[in-house]
């Protein structure tokens, strides 16, 4: 006979995190359709309160949850990006970039590849960070849909960092986790070309649900001032100073010695020139988006409550399908990395997948279908939530449903061409 579970087994610690998860992504998805002012943050932070009020998750292990590398992280390159942005230094350089685009094809075609191939050095999310305010403003300047160059970034940023031990955390976990030798050279050999035409993928499908936006139509550059050189100065030498740390990282790393410096350090010192020597120093930092900041801070704590209710975990582990499978792991990697975000999840896999098998093939479709999660909704990369947070700051909003209607199919047509190209190999 059924047996109606008991209120304490439904609200039991771990089916209370996954209860909280679900309402935190229905809210997320729904907050447009009644035109609530509630924004993405203040959503994710009241769900991790109500698993903390419950006794979910103790606050030690809250506190512990927080990852302060990636807290640190953004802050830096948020300071960055906002001394960039009000310096008037970033619209002006973009500009003198971009003025070979002039027609809407090529300055999508731009953003797509441009952004995919700097996230592929300087990570997703640091891209996310200096690029959204760069492209709302070509949006007013050339009148054209911000969504449509806002989802162009978000897909860009993503795509391009597959193809790159560095481009985003998870395949950082990825290369140094799963003992990939010379990882450079293999997440190229693996993922560079299918990571090419995927971004060729991801300019038709933007071309058929924005067809209004594309047209004859003449792009008429004209360079943005530069509002405070001082300003501007320090931001060019924080700018250079991303650039070059990176730069070292990559060459060292590559020559098989181990990496100088962090992510996180990268991102600081480059934040010290205008932290230190900014006349502004305070009017920026207020300026910082420390509401994105909120959401991961968040978005660590609902998630490790989550994890440590163990239903992922169990759900993998009983798996009926083989785990070393390239159509598995592409679609397992993309699906659950929509609930427990994708660095958990490569992180949980990584070892099941190294028991089984530990091939560099599997790796790089672990690497490929965490990543491309990213294009499937906003939640399913942190690069996404800047970027609508972001945005969202600035006057425009991207729905749930806006971003996913076009990433959907999207999505779908990128694991298609990871899974063919793979299994070639």
């Amino acid at each position: 006979m059924f047996e109606i579970p008991a209120s304490s087994e439904i609200l039991s610690p771990e089916n209370f995190s996954l209860l909280v998860l679900a309402a935190v992504l229905a809210a997320i998805a729904a907050r447009q359709l009644f035109r609530t002012r509630i924004m993405i943050w203040q959503i994710m932070t009241a769900g991790a309160a109500a698993v903390l009020v419950s006794g979910s998750i103790s606050p030690a292990e809250a506190a512990r949850a927080v990852h302060m590398d990636v807290m640190l992280f953004l802050f830096g390159m948020f300071v960055v990006g906002v001394a960039l942005e009000e310096s008037g230094y970033l619209a002006n350089l973009a500009g003198r970039i971009f003025r070979r685009a002039r027609s809407v094809d090529e300055l999508v075609l731009a953003v797509l590849f441009g952004a995919g191939f700097l996230s592929a050095m300087l990570m997703n999310d640091t891209l996310a960070i200096v690029a959204t305010p760069l492209l709302l403003s070509f949006a007013r300047k050339y009148e054209i849909s911000p969504k449509l160059l806002l989802l162009s970034l978000a897909f860009g940023v993503t795509i391009g960092s597959v193809a790159s031990p560095i481009g985003n955390p998870q395949n950082l976990l990825i290369a140094l986790g799963g003992g990939i030798p010379n990882p450079f050279v293999t997440f190229l050999r693996y993922l560079a070309l299918p990571t090419a035409v995927n971004l060729l993928i991801a300019f038709g499908v933007l071309r058929i649900f924005y067809r209004d936006e594309f047209g004859p139509r003449i792009l008429n550059h004209a360079d943005d001032p530069v509002r405070d050189k001082d300003l501007a100065r320090l931001s060019k030498a924080s700018l250079a100073m991303v650039v070059f740390l990176i730069s070292l990282k990559i060459v060292s790393v590559s020559l098989g010695f181990p990496s100088p410096i962090g992510l996180t350090e990268i991102a600081l010192l480059s934040a010290l020139p205008i932290l230190l020597l900014s006349r502004r120093k305070l009017e920026l930092a207020m300026k910082v988006d420390w509401r994105t900041l909120a959401f991961f801070a968040s978005m660590f704590v609902l998630m490790e409550s989550v994890w440590n209710g163990g239903f992922f975990q169990g759900a993998l582990n009983s798996w009926p399908l083989d785990p070393t499978s390239l159509p598995v792991i592409l679609a397992t990697s993309t699906l659950i990395s929509q609930f427990i975000s994708n660095v958990p999840f490569v992180a949980l896999y990584l070892p099941l997948l190294s028991a089984f098998d530990g091939s560099v093939l599997g790796m790089m479709a672990l690497a490929a279908g965490s990543t491309i999660a990213g294009n499937l909704t906003i939640i399913g990369a942190a690069s996404n939530v800047i970027i609508v947070q972001n945005a969202e700051r600035r006057g425009v909003v991207v729905t749930f449903t806006d971003f996913m209607k076009v990433g959907a199919p999207l999505t779908a047509l990128n694991l298609l061409v990871y899974w063919i190209y793979l299994a070639s190999i």
